[in-house]
């Protein structure tokens, strides 16, 4: 599971995709939907929330109008019906990781959204994120212990 901090306009197609479907599968687990994923560390900072099921609900709606934006055709139907959320933090250390991430992974199957994206050096969050000074988040599964 990646729910990425960086803003979807980012992602290939199949990346969109990919956090579409892995938001709707967040979404059924903070409602207790399901057995699986529970302790996901990607599920952390949401979990962390007052509402949860709100915060990854706010989560997926920049997704949704991204994927409109392009043309494509998700169901907004299924996102769950909450109030507005504060935006969340995200530290500088968390968005330059996840491009080092993205990059990696477009490099293997976009080159054209690869050059693209290796040309940018301050990306912007995801829309629900604010950008706060720090190291990568304690939750990335695959982060180096912070001294």
């Amino acid at each position: 599971m990646r729910l990425w901090s960086l803003h979807p306009r980012y992602l290939d197609v199949r990346g969109l995709c990919a956090v579409w479907r892995e938001g709707l599968l967040a979404q059924q687990v903070l409602r207790g939907a399901t057995t699986g994923y529970r302790h996901h560390p990607q599920l952390r900072r949401f979990q962390a929330q007052p509402r949860p099921v709100a915060a990854v609900a706010a989560y997926l709606r920049p997704i949704h109008a991204e994927a409109q934006r392009r043309g494509y055709h998700f169901d907004l139907s299924k996102i769950a019906r909450t109030r507005w959320v504060a935006p969340l933090p995200v530290t500088h250390g968390q968005l330059s990781f996840e491009r080092g991430h993205l990059l990696a992974k477009l490099a293997q199957r976009d080159r054209a959204a690869y050059r693209d994206l290796r040309s940018q050096r301050d990306l912007e969050p995801h829309p629900l994120f604010h950008v706060v000074p720090g190291a990568v988040e304690p939750w990335e599964a695959t982060a180096q212990p912070q001294p």
